[in-house]
C-alpha cells in the first residue's frame, strides 16, 4: 500500500549567497603572507629564491580570458536571452566561479607579496622577478575579477516574472 502525495517531505529549497567579501578578504591577506615568506625560505631551504617565469605568468592572463569569456557567455545566456541553464552546468559554473575567484585573490596577493620581498634587494636580476610577478599577480587579479563577474552571471531572477 503507497502512500498519500501529502505525506511527502517538501523537497528542500535554500539559497545560495554570493562569495563574501570576508572570505576574499581572508584569501588576500593569506596569499600575501606566504607570497611575501616564500622568498627569505625558498633562501634559507634551497640557497635560491624560487624564480617566477613568463609562462607562469600569460598562464594566469589565459586563464583570466577563459573565465572572462565564460562569464560573458553566461551572462548573454541567462540575462539577454533568457533561457535557463542545465541545473549541473549551472551548478558546475557557479562553483567553477567561486574557486577560481578565492584561488585568484590567494595567488595574486602571493605573487604582490612576492614582489614586495623582492623591493630593496641588491641582486642584478631582482627587477627581473618583480616586473613578472607583478604580471603574475595582474592576471591572477582578472581571474578574480572574471570569476567574480561569472558568479554574478549565474544569478537567476529566483522566479519573479518579468515586467
Amino acid at each position: 500500500m503507497s502512500q498519500p502525495a501529502d505525506d511527502d517531505p517538501p523537497e528542500p529549497r535554500g539559497r545560495l549567497h554570493p562569495t563574501s567579501p570576508r572570505a576574499i578578504t581572508a584569501c588576500l591577506v593569506a596569499g600575501l603572507a606566504v607570497g611575501w615568506a616564500i622568498h627569505p625560505l625558498g633562501e634559507a631551504v634551497t640557497g635560491r629564491p624560487p624564480l617566477v617565469s613568463w609562462v607562469q605568468a600569460l598562464a594566469l592572463v589565459l586563464v583570466a580570458a577563459i573565465m572572462a569569456f565564460l562569464a560573458w557567455s553566461t551572462w548573454q545566456t541567462v540575462h539577454v536571452r533568457r533561457e535557463r541553464l542545465e541545473p549541473q552546468q549551472a551548478v558546475n559554473r557557479l562553483v567553477l566561479a567561486r574557486a577560481c575567484m578565492l584561488a585568484g585573490a590567494f595567488v595574486s596577493a602571493g605573487y604582490v607579496g612576492y614582489a614586495v620581498s623582492w623591493l630593496g634587494d641588491a641582486s642584478q636580476h631582482a627587477d627581473r622577478w618583480v616586473v613578472r610577478a607583478v604580471v603574475a599577480a595582474a592576471g591572477a587579479a582578472g581571474v578574480t575579477l572574471a570569476s567574480l563577474a561569472l558568479e554574478r552571471a549565474c544569478r537567476a531572477d529566483g522566479g519573479r516574472p518579468q515586467p
